[in-house]
């Protein structure tokens, strides 16, 4: 991967990813606002699936699992400012700024399509990249309540996200593993988003389904990629990528070993009507 990436500071990057494709399973800490310079993004979620392009700029939720697949498009890189609202900022912020009381916002993806002010702020920090010196920690701060500031005023019930800091409680395990088999995602962070130690998730894993994480993930990821593959007539190319493998080989390998023929077999005996 030629990845040409740029800090200003921890909390905003100027991303250029000059490889075709690349993909990353992602369940960032802090929420991020994210604006596409040029190039493609897609999204996928356990419900949906997102396609951002040039120009798009989005609110991606703190704690939500996804898979991440950027591309180059029309002969330029993926390119891309993501700026981080970390608790401790927003903590901060929200000290001094009320936050609108009562305000519920659904944890998701939210869109400000080509937003004025929004994308102002954005390329307003393009020149900063071009600094040979390190930008004030006081002009990072700036930068970035002025981008909480224009959402609280481009969307009134912004606050119910940005302004709650608690952290994942207790969840319904089984239900969330229904949902969210397809991410890539370490035990750890399997148990912190149930609200569990690796200890406990392990335990209420095993009495659960009777079998470990890792055996029933793979078992479950298989059986999406061959419904892909044989229903929906995606390419393999495509299926390890959304079922959570970590590389084509690695898919090909296992889809073998589990169901006896490789999934470019599958598509070969669907296409001859096999």
């Amino acid at each position: 991967m030629i990845d040409k990436t740029r800090y200003l500071s921890t909390d905003i990057k100027l991303s250029c990813i000059e490889e075709k494709t690349f993909r990353a399973e992602v369940q960032l800490e802090h929420h991020s606002l994210v604006w596409i310079i040029s190039g493609e993004t897609k999204i996928v979620l356990a419900d949906s699936t997102y396609i951002f392009k040039a120009g798009d700029i989005f609110l991606f939720p703190r704690n939500q699992l996804a898979t991440n697949i950027n591309y180059a498009k029309n002969g330029l890189p993926h390119k891309a400012i993501a700026m981080h609202f970390t608790i401790k900022r927003l903590q901060d912020f929200y000290a001094r700024n009320k936050p609108v009381p009562g305000q519920v916002y659904p944890h998701k993806i939210r869109i400000f399509d080509k937003h004025p002010l929004l994308e102002n702020c954005l390329a307003s920090m393009l020149p900063y990249f071009d600094l040979k010196v390190p930008v004030p920690e006081n002009l990072i701060t700036i930068k970035i309540e002025e981008a909480v500031n224009i959402l609280r005023l481009i969307d009134k019930h912004i606050d119910g996200l940005l302004a709650n800091f608690d952290k994942p409680g207790k969840i319904d395990l089984a239900g969330f593993m229904e949902q969210n088999y397809m991410f890539n995602m370490t035990m750890d962070k399997f148990g912190y988003l149930t609200g569990r130690s690796l200890t406990t998730f392990k335990r209420d894993f095993k009495n659960l389904f009777h079998t470990t994480p890792q055996k029933w993930l793979t078992q479950k990821r298989l059986e999406l990629a061959h419904y892909q593959l044989s229903e929906q007539k995606k390419k393999p190319s495509e299926v390890y990528v959304e079922a959570g493998f970590e590389n084509l080989s690695h898919f090909t390998f296992i889809f073998k070993k589990h169901f006896g023929y490789t999934p470019t077999e599958l598509t070969a005996q669907k296409k001859g009507g096999l």
